[in-house]
């Protein structure tokens, strides 16, 4: 294995003091780097929090800023934050207008944020993101898993709140957002946790996982390897079928890569999966193409199809400003 790393015990906390570092303009590492905050916080506003676990970057300390998430807690490489984190980061954020949750579907990210919602003694709201249509169940959920959809609630929502709305109106439009997205994913290697030293699963030369999780749980299926274009038909199929609003609404096509993928391939994805909508009669309104929610340095992409409507839209194109993802700023 072939690491950046200095130490095995050491890697979260000197990415994350490097991560401030790089962006002081922006956010704030906790003196025990239990969250990320943003620098200025706006007073009035409903605060956003998420997190989960790391390797994932820029998902979500990548997401903190202006016209996304107030602070983001980073739990250890693919194991979810504590309670404690999530508390610290709501004590440090609210600005008394309440504290929006955005979980990803995962056993330990929903039982550790529940906890920290009962224990917190403040007002919480929780939108929980699950727009994975691969598999029902995981090695790591009971029910769908929370995967690259989850950036587009942050962004979304984020937006919302900015304008000052309320914090059931902000939940009540996540899981509008979350409703109207469905993601799916492809793996062509493994991932490597630096802790294991050895990748998380093997594949052939001339294999390929259909429908893998962001940490490498397994799909629907190995399948031999694909062209791009075959590859983009199965999952534009798989999600359009569970994606009832997207025959009837202009969508936003996000391609998301998991670490190891270059953009050249990301933009051939985009090309195969416009395609695959178009045939279909599916408009694109809006897109991203990039490597966002990823999954260490594995090989692959998933594709998310959100169905847009005005409301969302407004908010889409509305300004960001963050070390992860910047417009109209």
């Amino acid at each position: 294995m072939k690491k950046l790393i200095n130490d095995v015990a050491n890697v979260l906390a000197e990415s994350l003091d490097g991560f401030a570092a790089a962006h002081a303009d922006l956010v704030q590492l906790d003196e025990e780097r239990k969250f990320i905050r943003r620098k200025s916080l706006k007073g009035g506003k409903v605060a956003l929090i998420s997190g989960g676990g790391s390797g994932h970057e820029p998902l979500h300390g990548g997401f903190v800023g202006h016209g996304m998430l107030d602070a983001a807690c980073p739990g250890q490489v693919f194991t979810s934050p504590t309670p404690d984190q999530m508390i610290a980061a709501a004590e440090a954020v609210d600005q008394g207008a309440g504290v929006l949750f955005i979980v990803k579907n995962y056993e330990g990210d929903l039982m550790n944020f529940e906890m920290a919602k009962e224990m917190a003694g403040r007002d919480i709201e929780t939108v929980i993101t699950n727009d994975d249509v691969a598999v029902e169940d995981s090695l790591y959920t009971t029910g769908r898993r929370g995967v690259a959809g989850t950036l587009v609630v942050e962004k979304i929502v984020g937006a919302a709140a900015e304008t000052g709305q309320d914090l059931q109106t902000l939940k009540s439009l996540g899981e509008k957002v979350n409703k109207r997205s469905r993601s799916m994913g492809i793996a062509l290697t493994s991932c490597t946790v630096p802790a294991a030293g050895k990748p998380t699963f093997s594949l052939g030369d001339d294999e390929m996982e259909m429908g893998v999780g962001i940490h490498g749980e397994p799909g629907r299926r190995r399948v031999k390897l694909m062209p791009a274009d075959a590859i983009a038909e199965e999952m534009i199929v798989a999600i359009l079928a569970d994606l009832e609003a997207a025959k009837s609404s202009p969508v936003l096509l996000f391609v998301n890569g998991f670490g190891g993928t270059p953009a050249m391939e990301l933009y051939l994805m985009y090309h195969a999966a416009a395609g695959a909508l178009a045939r279909r009669g599916v408009k694109i309104a809006r897109s991203l193409v990039g490597s966002y929610v990823t999954s260490l340095d594995m090989a692959g992409c998933s594709l998310t199809v959100t169905a847009l409507d005005e409301e969302m839209i407004s908010f889409w194109d509305a300004p960001v400003h963050t070390p992860g993802l910047r417009w109209g700023m």
